[in-house]
Parts: C-alpha cells; sequence; structure tokens
C-alpha cells in the first residue's frame, strides 16, 4: 500500500505543483511536501505545493505552464478552474545547448529487408494509392480481391489501399497541391512497400500524370499508375490493378529478413490521448529510446507543432546550428497565422480527454510532449511529408491529429510509428508498424490488447525512466524483425492514412 510520501510526483525542486500519483482524498497529508490536500486530486492531477497569487506564473519541470486566474492555495486542486494560458517572452537561446552525440562502438542490428537502391524495410507490403477520393472504391475492390488469398506468399505482408478524401475540390496547382503530391509520392517510394499503385479517376485537379511529373515517379517495375477512365470504368480498371499485383506476388515473395544496422531505423515519434502522467512515464521513455536509437545511429522524427507550442525553446536550445532553431521558430510563426486566418488559436488543446487526464493548457502539454524527442542535438527540420535524410534527432512540422500527422512521417520515411497514450488510443498504421506505449499500469491493463508496454512502472516505481527506454528500444528493434505490433493484429493501418488538407474545399 502507498505510504503518504508516495502520493505524489515531484518533477523538478522548483516547481509550484506536484502530480498525484493516485486519487488522492481531501485531508489528505503529502508526507514529502508537508503540505495537505485541501480538495480532492484526481489521480494524474496537480496539487499546488506553496500559495499562487492570481496572475502569477505555475512552474512544472521548472517551466511555465500556465498563469493562476484566482488565488491559489497550498494544496488546492490546480487545474482549468484556476490555470489558464497567459503571454511571456521565450528565450530561444539557439543552440546554446548542443553537444556532441557519444555513438555506441557496435551499433545494435536487426533482422530487415534491404531493398535494391540499398534502403531498408521493416515491413514487406504491394500498396495500392489514390491520386483522389474517387478512386478509393477501385482500389479498395483491388486490395480486397486479395484477403485470405496470400498463403502462397508467406513473406508478403498484405496488399493495402490506402485512399483519402480529398484530390479534387482544389487547385490543380499551390501549396495543398504540392503536399497532396509529396504525401502520396512518400508512400509511393516507401521502401516498406514492394511495390505500389496509383489509381486515378482521369478528371481530378489532382492529375496522375501531373503528380508523377511533379515528384519525379515513373512507370517501371516497381511502380505503376493508370486512371479509371483510360481503363474503360471500374470492373476493367479493378481487372487491371488486380492483374498487376498478380505479377508482382512472386517478386515481393522471394525477400528474406537479414541483419542490418539499427541506423536503417527511422522512427516517427506520436502522442495522442495524453494525460498528466505523459510526460512523466511514457513520454520520457519514449525519449530515452530516442537517445539510444541516435547513439546507434538511427532517426528520429519529432511532429505535432501544435503540441510543442509553448516549449519549442526546449528544441531551439538543443539545434546543432542558429539555422535549424529558426527553421523550427518559422514554422511556429506560420501556425501563429494559420490559426489565426481559420477563426482559431493554439491554446485549442488540450482536449477534453487531456483534460480530463490532468492536462491543462497547451504549455503543460508540450512540455511534456517535447519528451519524446529525448535528449540528443536537432540536426534539422522538415515540412510536412518532406523526405527525411537526416540521421539523429530530427523535426518535422505536422498536425497535432495523430493519423495526419503520422501520415506525414510516414510519407517522409518512417518506418516504424512510436505512440504514447494516456487514455487510450487505438491506433495503427501501414505500412510502418506501430508501438504503442502506456503512460500508466491502470490503462495498460484495462486496454492491454491495444497496448505493446507498459510505462507504468515509472510512475509505480519499479523501474525507472532508463530502465523503461532501454526495454522499449529492444522491443522496436524486436518489432523491426518482424514481430507483429497489437495494432497489426487487429489489422489497423488503411483508413488511418490521413493527408493534410490546406484551404478551402471549393
Amino acid at each position: 500500500m502507498l505510504q503518504s510520501a508516495d502520493l505524489s510526483i515531484r518533477l523538478h525542486p522548483e516547481d509550484d505543483v506536484v502530480i498525484a500519483r493516485v486519487e488522492i482524498p481531501s485531508g489528505t497529508l503529502l508526507a514529502k511536501e508537508n503540505v495537505r490536500a485541501i480538495a480532492l486530486i484526481p489521480a494524474g492531477h496537480k496539487i499546488a505545493v506553496r500559495p499562487i497569487a492570481r496572475g502569477r506564473p505555475a512552474h512544472r519541470y521548472n517551466q511555465i505552464i500556465g498563469f493562476a486566474t484566482r488565488d491559489i492555495q497550498a494544496g488546492d486542486h490546480v487545474h482549468v478552474h484556476n490555470l489558464a494560458m497567459g503571454d511571456f517572452e521565450r528565450d530561444y537561446a539557439y543552440a546554446t545547448l548542443a553537444k556532441p552525440t557519444e555513438f555506441v562502438p557496435q551499433p545494435a542490428s536487426f533482422l530487415g529487408i534491404v531493398r535494391a537502391d540499398g534502403r531498408v524495410a521493416t515491413r514487406n507490403y504491394i500498396g495500392i494509392l489514390t491520386s483522389v477520393n474517387c478512386s478509393a472504391t477501385v482500389a479498395k475492390m483491388i486490395a480486397r480481391h486479395f484477403e485470405n488469398r496470400l498463403e502462397d506468399y508467406p513473406n508478403v505482408d498484405g496488399v493495402v489501399a490506402l485512399t483519402h478524401k480529398t484530390g479534387c475540390g482544389m487547385a490543380s496547382e499551390g501549396e495543398a497541391t504540392d503536399l497532396l503530391r509529396r504525401t502520396i509520392a512518400g508512400y509511393a517510394r516507401h521502401p516498406n512497400f514492394f511495390s505500389s499503385q496509383l489509381v486515378g479517376l482521369g478528371c481530378e485537379a489532382n492529375q496522375v500524370k501531373l503528380l508523377m511529373a511533379a515528384e519525379q515517379l515513373q512507370s517501371g517495375a516497381r511502380f505503376g499508375a493508370f486512371t479509371i477512365q483510360d481503363k474503360g470504368g471500374t470492373r476493367k480498371a479493378v481487372e487491371a490493378g488486380i492483374a498487376r499485383v498478380k505479377e508482382m506476388l512472386p517478386e515481393a515473395n522471394k525477400v528474406r529478413r537479414q541483419p542490418v544496422p539499427a541506423s536503417h531505423l527511422v522512427l516517427g515519434l506520436q502522442c495522442g490521448g495524453s494525460d498528466g502522467y505523459s510526460g512523466i512515464s511514457a513520454n520520457p521513455a519514449l525519449g530515452a529510446a530516442v537517445d539510444l536509437l541516435v547513439r546507434h545511429g538511427g532517426t528520429a522524427i519529432l511532429s505535432e507543432t501544435p503540441e510543442i507550442y509553448g516549449a519549442e525553446h526546449l528544441l531551439t536550445r538543443r539545434a546543432v546550428s542558429r539555422e535549424v532553431g529558426e527553421k523550427l521558430i518559422r514554422r511556429i510563426r506560420w501556425w501563429e497565422d494559420y490559426t489565426r486566418r481559420n477563426g482559431n488559436e493554439m491554446n485549442n488543446n488540450p482536449s477534453p480527454g487531456n483534460k480530463a487526464g490532468g492536462l491543462t493548457t497547451i504549455l503543460e502539454k508540450s512540455l511534456g510532449a517535447v519528451a519524446k524527442g529525448g535528449t540528443t542535438n536537432l540536426v534539422d527540420v522538415y515540412e510536412y511529408a518532406q523526405p527525411v535524410t537526416a540521421k539523429g534527432f530530427v523535426y518535422m512540422d505536422t498536425p497535432g491529429y495523430d493519423p495526419v500527422s503520422a501520415t506525414g512521417q510516414v510519407a517522409g520515411g518512417a518506418n516504424m510509428i512510436c505512440f504514447t497514450t494516456g487514455r487510450g488510443s487505438a491506433y495503427g498504421c501501414k505500412p510502418s508498424p506501430s508501438l504503442k506505449l502506456a503512460t500508466n499500469t491502470a490503462l495498460f491493463v484495462h486496454q492491454e490488447e491495444d497496448m505493446d508496454i507498459n510505462c507504468g512502472t515509472v510512475i509505480d516505481g519499479t523501474e525507472t525512466v532508463q530502465q523503461a527506454g532501454e526495454r522499449f528500444f529492444r522491443m522496436i528493434l524486436e518489432t523491426a524483425s518482424g514481430a507483429k505490433s497489437k495494432s497489426e493484429a487487429f489489422g489497423y493501418g488503411e483508413d488511418e492514412f490521413a493527408p493534410w488538407v490546406l484551404g478551402a474545399t471549393m
């Protein structure tokens, strides 16, 4: 049974709040803090350890998470009823904390699939992609034909149709179209696809030929494209797609896994359904695994710009140069303008579920979210779906909405997604496997069929962040070698393909 000294978690000596490890009834003495609760404190929520006057900042992680909207007493519950956003200056201190990376002398390895161009896959799918929503049904019909018909091709993970809701009702040129084309091309080239087909309708704004020209995609043994109109209608288009897949399957089945260095891993880092424990357990544990991967020569992509807002100064300090740090801040400024133009604001976050879990402001959520990126240098910043070429810890500008964000990361080359959750997100991704990290033991037990690893051990005090990170790093290598994730067992991953839609639908 927990002692009174174990009821709370302090993250920094200078913090004004501590986190309830379990639900704390009013009147309970927190012996370590010498503070008595004057209200019921839900598990994962904040309790003030000293008075905070109205208008004054509250600190967690020794960083500002908001400003008191009324006087807060020691022992009070600190949440949306008495804490809110406020403006304050951030010192970006570009590149002041950059430091040499200590690479391991003998990098870890996993069993990967080496493609002809030297890139390494963690899965071996055949992909059916679409230029427009109008060709989605044909793509799905092609893929559906091969359901339960791949017994003779055990080395093929599946034939997957990735469809979307856009591609027309938009300008045929411009930022929105460029972004969509970049996303589709990133998937078409992805090493986890042995081959792919692009299916169009024929009259859409996002013309197949223009997409191929813009992205320098060429028809050949590993990529093909056609439109329904050119083929003569639905049935003929489906038959053509099926015939093409049948040609590819014997070759796709010839692949064999072989030992390759961990430097070939590219992780997309995600968090969804976050709670008050996210920044204490799963996010730092993922960050510890990222540090290990970087030291082994691999790459990790942090994203979700609206969910690092208010913590960007922690990343600019780790940038390898002022130029890299300024690239990140330019994306922050773009988002401030973007949300303003659309009648929104950057604090349209946390979600109701986040708040129920104990997160009060986007500042607090962001400070926990950046922990996913570990502690190594920020080596580059990419726009949505741009090919990631740098090794190490990088940033990609994406929305905070998880399927859209992860879609951009995979288009950029991520061959695995690592997804932390405190409320119980159910998410999977094709063609890249997705691993989910539970922030607390109660969630892991309650939703164990969806959760791949329990980081609640950190909250329970049975494991350190570093130990949890090392355990997860081993799971990353096992999954990259072919072990199935929980979401793969359920078949998640096709409907989660969600390119970022910019601008008005016309």
